[in-house]
Protein backbone atom coordinates (compact mmCIF):
# COMPACT_ATOMS: atom_id res chain seq x y z
CA UNK A 1 0.00 0.00 0.00
CA UNK A 2 1.29 3.41 -0.97
CA UNK A 3 -0.09 6.14 1.29
CA UNK A 4 -0.17 9.88 0.71
CA UNK A 5 0.88 11.18 4.10
CA UNK A 6 -1.56 14.05 4.50
CA UNK A 7 -4.16 13.65 1.76
CA UNK A 8 -6.98 13.34 4.33
CA UNK A 9 -5.58 15.67 6.98
CA UNK A 10 -8.48 17.39 8.72
CA UNK A 11 -11.05 15.18 6.98
CA UNK A 12 -13.53 12.83 8.61
CA UNK A 13 -15.09 9.68 7.21
CA UNK A 14 -17.76 7.10 7.90
CA UNK A 15 -17.12 3.68 6.36
CA UNK A 16 -19.89 1.09 6.37
CA UNK A 17 -18.96 -2.56 6.24
CA UNK A 18 -15.81 -1.36 7.98
CA UNK A 19 -15.08 -4.45 10.06
CA UNK A 20 -13.51 -6.44 7.23
CA UNK A 21 -12.63 -6.60 3.57
CA UNK A 22 -12.75 -3.50 1.43
CA UNK A 23 -14.28 -1.26 4.08
CA UNK A 24 -11.55 -2.04 6.57
CA UNK A 25 -8.83 -1.53 3.94
CA UNK A 26 -10.26 1.86 2.96
CA UNK A 27 -10.57 2.97 6.59
CA UNK A 28 -6.97 1.97 7.32
CA UNK A 29 -5.74 3.97 4.37
CA UNK A 30 -7.74 7.07 5.27
CA UNK A 31 -6.34 7.01 8.80
CA UNK A 32 -2.81 6.41 7.48
CA UNK A 33 -3.25 9.47 5.27
CA UNK A 34 -4.27 11.74 8.14
CA UNK A 35 -8.05 11.31 8.37
CA UNK A 36 -10.37 10.47 11.25
CA UNK A 37 -12.71 7.54 10.77
CA UNK A 38 -15.88 6.01 12.17
CA UNK A 39 -16.55 2.37 11.32
CA UNK A 40 -20.02 0.88 10.93
CA UNK A 41 -20.73 -2.85 10.76
CA UNK A 42 -23.22 -5.38 12.09
CA UNK A 43 -20.45 -7.69 13.37
CA UNK A 44 -19.69 -6.13 16.74
CA UNK A 45 -16.74 -8.37 17.59
CA UNK A 46 -14.95 -7.88 14.28
CA UNK A 47 -15.79 -4.18 14.47
CA UNK A 48 -13.95 -3.81 17.76
CA UNK A 49 -10.90 -5.58 16.36
CA UNK A 50 -10.94 -3.47 13.21
CA UNK A 51 -11.27 -0.24 15.16
CA UNK A 52 -8.22 -1.09 17.24
CA UNK A 53 -6.22 -2.13 14.19
CA UNK A 54 -7.24 0.83 12.04
CA UNK A 55 -7.25 3.49 14.73
CA UNK A 56 -10.91 4.45 14.31
CA UNK A 57 -12.30 7.15 16.60
CA UNK A 58 -15.82 5.73 16.64
CA UNK A 59 -17.66 2.50 15.97
CA UNK A 60 -21.34 1.79 15.47
CA UNK A 61 -22.63 -1.79 15.48
CA UNK A 62 -25.83 -1.75 13.43
CA UNK A 63 -27.84 -3.28 10.64
CA UNK A 64 -27.94 -0.66 7.89
CA UNK A 65 -31.33 -1.97 6.74
CA UNK A 66 -32.89 -0.41 9.86
CA UNK A 67 -33.59 3.26 9.22
CA UNK A 68 -33.76 4.31 12.88
CA UNK A 69 -30.44 2.61 13.60
CA UNK A 70 -28.77 4.39 10.67
CA UNK A 71 -30.08 7.77 11.75
CA UNK A 72 -28.92 7.21 15.33
CA UNK A 73 -25.50 6.02 14.16
CA UNK A 74 -25.15 9.04 11.87
CA UNK A 75 -25.80 11.42 14.74
CA UNK A 76 -23.42 9.57 17.08
CA UNK A 77 -20.59 9.30 14.56
CA UNK A 78 -20.93 12.91 13.45
CA UNK A 79 -20.63 14.02 17.07
CA UNK A 80 -17.59 11.78 17.63
CA UNK A 81 -15.92 13.18 14.52
CA UNK A 82 -16.39 16.80 15.54
CA UNK A 83 -19.81 17.47 14.05
CA UNK A 84 -18.50 17.08 10.53
CA UNK A 85 -18.67 14.19 8.04
CA UNK A 86 -16.61 14.84 4.92
CA UNK A 87 -16.55 11.33 3.44
CA UNK A 88 -19.05 8.49 3.29
CA UNK A 89 -17.96 5.12 1.91
CA UNK A 90 -20.83 2.64 1.67
CA UNK A 91 -19.16 -0.76 1.49
CA UNK A 92 -21.67 -2.86 3.45
CA UNK A 93 -23.24 -5.54 1.29
CA UNK A 94 -24.20 -9.19 0.94
CA UNK A 95 -24.30 -11.58 -2.01
CA UNK A 96 -27.49 -13.48 -1.25
CA UNK A 97 -28.36 -16.94 -2.51
CA UNK A 98 -26.90 -18.55 -5.63
CA UNK A 99 -29.88 -19.86 -7.62
CA UNK A 100 -31.69 -19.36 -10.92
CA UNK A 101 -34.27 -16.60 -10.86
CA UNK A 102 -37.30 -18.91 -11.07
CA UNK A 103 -36.11 -20.71 -7.94
CA UNK A 104 -34.60 -17.74 -6.11
CA UNK A 105 -35.58 -17.74 -2.40
CA UNK A 106 -37.86 -14.81 -1.64
CA UNK A 107 -36.34 -14.19 1.77
CA UNK A 108 -32.86 -13.91 0.25
CA UNK A 109 -34.11 -11.55 -2.48
CA UNK A 110 -35.66 -9.22 0.08
CA UNK A 111 -32.63 -9.33 2.38
CA UNK A 112 -30.22 -8.49 -0.44
CA UNK A 113 -32.26 -5.42 -1.36
CA UNK A 114 -32.70 -4.44 2.28
CA UNK A 115 -28.92 -4.32 2.79
CA UNK A 116 -27.52 -3.43 -0.62
CA UNK A 117 -30.12 -0.88 -1.74
CA UNK A 118 -32.33 0.27 1.13
CA UNK A 119 -29.46 0.31 3.61
CA UNK A 120 -27.22 2.26 1.25
CA UNK A 121 -30.08 4.71 0.58
CA UNK A 122 -30.58 5.21 4.33
CA UNK A 123 -26.87 5.92 4.83
CA UNK A 124 -26.72 8.41 1.95
CA UNK A 125 -29.95 10.04 3.13
CA UNK A 126 -28.66 10.49 6.68
CA UNK A 127 -25.27 11.95 5.73
CA UNK A 128 -25.99 14.16 2.70
CA UNK A 129 -27.64 16.97 4.74
CA UNK A 130 -24.56 17.16 6.96
CA UNK A 131 -22.31 17.48 3.92
CA UNK A 132 -24.52 20.14 2.35
CA UNK A 133 -24.48 22.13 5.58
CA UNK A 134 -20.67 22.22 5.43
CA UNK A 135 -20.48 22.74 1.66
CA UNK A 136 -18.21 19.73 1.16
CA UNK A 137 -18.52 15.98 0.77
CA UNK A 138 -17.35 12.89 -1.02
CA UNK A 139 -19.66 9.87 -1.31
CA UNK A 140 -18.46 6.53 -2.64
CA UNK A 141 -21.09 3.83 -3.07
CA UNK A 142 -19.64 0.39 -3.72
CA UNK A 143 -21.53 -1.34 -6.52
CA UNK A 144 -20.15 -4.22 -8.62
CA UNK A 145 -19.35 -5.25 -12.14
CA UNK A 146 -22.40 -7.51 -11.68
CA UNK A 147 -24.52 -4.37 -11.70
CA UNK A 148 -23.33 -3.62 -15.23
CA UNK A 149 -22.91 -7.09 -16.71
CA UNK A 150 -25.12 -9.36 -14.61
CA UNK A 151 -23.99 -12.69 -13.18
CA UNK A 152 -26.07 -15.82 -13.78
CA UNK A 153 -27.68 -17.32 -10.67
CA UNK A 154 -27.15 -14.00 -8.88
CA UNK A 155 -30.21 -12.01 -9.94
CA UNK A 156 -30.72 -10.28 -6.59
CA UNK A 157 -27.10 -9.25 -6.23
CA UNK A 158 -26.82 -8.12 -9.86
CA UNK A 159 -30.08 -6.15 -9.71
CA UNK A 160 -29.21 -4.58 -6.36
CA UNK A 161 -25.84 -3.37 -7.60
CA UNK A 162 -27.44 -1.97 -10.76
CA UNK A 163 -29.73 -0.04 -8.43
CA UNK A 164 -26.72 1.32 -6.56
CA UNK A 165 -25.27 2.62 -9.82
CA UNK A 166 -28.55 4.30 -10.78
CA UNK A 167 -29.03 5.80 -7.32
CA UNK A 168 -25.50 7.21 -7.33
CA UNK A 169 -25.85 8.73 -10.78
CA UNK A 170 -29.06 10.43 -9.70
CA UNK A 171 -27.55 11.67 -6.45
CA UNK A 172 -24.41 12.96 -8.12
CA UNK A 173 -26.49 15.06 -10.52
CA UNK A 174 -28.60 16.41 -7.65
CA UNK A 175 -25.51 17.51 -5.74
CA UNK A 176 -23.41 18.82 -8.64
CA UNK A 177 -22.20 22.33 -7.95
CA UNK A 178 -22.94 22.10 -4.23
CA UNK A 179 -19.53 20.90 -3.09
CA UNK A 180 -20.65 17.30 -2.65
CA UNK A 181 -19.55 14.65 -5.12
CA UNK A 182 -21.04 11.15 -5.41
CA UNK A 183 -19.59 8.31 -7.44
CA UNK A 184 -19.82 4.52 -7.51
CA UNK A 185 -17.12 1.88 -7.69
CA UNK A 186 -17.77 -1.19 -9.86
CA UNK A 187 -15.14 -3.78 -8.94
CA UNK A 188 -14.87 -7.26 -10.34
CA UNK A 189 -14.51 -10.02 -7.79
CA UNK A 190 -11.63 -9.52 -5.39
CA UNK A 191 -10.29 -11.54 -2.49
CA UNK A 192 -12.61 -10.76 0.41
CA UNK A 193 -14.53 -12.45 3.24
CA UNK A 194 -17.72 -11.97 1.18
CA UNK A 195 -16.54 -14.80 -1.09
CA UNK A 196 -17.31 -17.20 1.74
CA UNK A 197 -21.00 -16.55 0.98
CA UNK A 198 -20.59 -18.07 -2.49
CA UNK A 199 -20.03 -21.62 -3.75
CA UNK A 200 -16.60 -22.20 -5.34
CA UNK A 201 -18.25 -22.74 -8.73
CA UNK A 202 -19.62 -19.20 -8.69
CA UNK A 203 -16.23 -17.73 -7.77
CA UNK A 204 -14.61 -19.75 -10.56
CA UNK A 205 -17.18 -18.42 -13.04
CA UNK A 206 -16.48 -14.83 -12.05
CA UNK A 207 -12.72 -15.34 -12.26
CA UNK A 208 -13.11 -16.83 -15.75
CA UNK A 209 -14.77 -13.61 -16.95
CA UNK A 210 -11.85 -11.38 -15.95
CA UNK A 211 -9.38 -10.85 -18.84
CA UNK A 212 -6.56 -10.33 -16.33
CA UNK A 213 -7.06 -13.98 -15.37
CA UNK A 214 -7.13 -13.37 -11.63
CA UNK A 215 -9.25 -11.95 -8.88
CA UNK A 216 -8.58 -8.42 -7.76
CA UNK A 217 -6.66 -7.41 -4.68
CA UNK A 218 -8.55 -5.45 -2.05
CA UNK A 219 -5.87 -2.76 -1.97
CA UNK A 220 -6.39 -2.05 -5.67
CA UNK A 221 -10.01 -1.11 -5.02
CA UNK A 222 -9.13 0.68 -1.79
CA UNK A 223 -6.68 2.88 -3.68
CA UNK A 224 -9.35 3.83 -6.22
CA UNK A 225 -11.87 4.61 -3.48
CA UNK A 226 -9.37 6.83 -1.69
CA UNK A 227 -8.92 8.87 -4.85
CA UNK A 228 -12.71 9.11 -5.21
CA UNK A 229 -12.97 10.19 -1.56
CA UNK A 230 -10.27 12.84 -1.82
CA UNK A 231 -10.19 16.49 -2.82
CA UNK A 232 -8.39 15.42 -6.01
CA UNK A 233 -11.69 14.02 -7.30
CA UNK A 234 -13.20 17.45 -7.82
CA UNK A 235 -14.84 17.37 -11.27
CA UNK A 236 -16.11 13.84 -11.84
CA UNK A 237 -19.44 13.07 -10.24
CA UNK A 238 -22.45 10.82 -10.97
CA UNK A 239 -19.98 8.36 -12.47
CA UNK A 240 -18.69 4.83 -12.04
CA UNK A 241 -15.06 3.90 -11.61
CA UNK A 242 -14.06 0.36 -12.59
CA UNK A 243 -11.54 -1.94 -10.98
CA UNK A 244 -12.56 -4.91 -13.09
CA UNK A 245 -9.41 -6.38 -14.61
CA UNK A 246 -10.80 -5.57 -18.04
CA UNK A 247 -14.16 -7.28 -17.58
CA UNK A 248 -16.52 -4.35 -18.00
CA UNK A 249 -17.56 -3.41 -21.51
CA UNK A 250 -19.08 -0.01 -20.68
Amino acid sequence: MTAYASRFAGRTAIVTGGASGLGRAVAARIVAEGGRVALWDQDARSLADAAKDVGALDTQALDVSELAAVEAAAAASAAALGDRVDILVCSAGITGATAPLHAYPLDSWLRVFDINVNGLFYCNRAIVPRMLANGYGRIVNVASVAGKEGNPNASAYSASKAAVIGLTKSLGKELAGKGVIANALTPATFESPILAQLPPSQVDYMRSKIPMGRLGDVQESAAMICFMASEECSFTTAATFDTSGGRTTF
